[in-house]
């Protein structure tokens, strides 16, 4: 996205539907528009496109981003969360989750995370799946940098080789100079969805 475009959800899903399979993309987002940056991503990319889309929630509960997404009238059938964040935020139980949602007890977790998100791409029956990552900058709050990078390199690698999209989620608000290199030493494309009219 050009910095003097304004963004929206439909010019992230031309952008994303560009993207050859098994791209790596690293989208750096304004906190304004999370709700734009669900919709484009989720609905009119994924879902028109039939694709399944593990959603890994490192910054807030599955059951928030599903409340969310009922809001904005988006189909979740095909939308499976990893959650992180639910057990140390409120103790959330596997007993409380339903079949689109895998707990992982802590975002330190991290190859737990892997071998959920691992399973459900073996498990998709559909042609094109889509791992969205929301976001590093949580993951870099519970994680240090060396453990991160090490994990971001071995994730991508495997969907890559999967033939999987990947989405790696960045707030611009809370991102350092080091999460930005190391997002982008694992992704071939960036798309800022800066805020509003910049």
């Amino acid at each position: 996205m050009s910095p003097g475009e304004a963004f929206n959800a439909q010019k992230l899903a031309s952008e994303l539907s560009e993207m050859p399979p098994a791209s790596a993309i690293s989208l750096q987002m304004s906190v304004d528009n999370y709700l734009d940056v669900i919709r484009g991503m989720l609905d009119l990319y994924a879902n028109r496109k039939e694709m399944d889309t593990i959603y890994v929630t490192a910054t807030i509960s599955s059951e928030a981003i599903k409340r969310v997404l009922e809001a904005l009238d988006i189909d979740t059938s095909r939308i499976y969360f990893v959650d992180c964040i639910s057990h140390i935020m409120m103790g959330a139980t596997s007993a409380q989750l339903d079949e689109h949602t895998t707990l992982v007890e802590s975002p330190t977790m991290l190859e737990n995370l892997m071998l959920k998100v691992e399973y459900l791409i073996r498990r998709s029956e559909s042609k094109d799946k889509l791992v969205v990552l929301d976001s590093i900058n949580s993951l870099a709050i519970h994680n240090n940098n060396w453990i991160l990078s090490e994990f971001l390199h071995i994730l991508v690698s495997g969907l890559r080789s999967r033939e999987a999209y990947t989405v790696i989620l960045s707030v611009e608000e809370h991102s350092t100079p080091e999460i930005n290199n190391m997002v982008n030493l694992v992704c071939d494309h960036v798309i800022n969805a800066g805020k509003q009219g910049e």
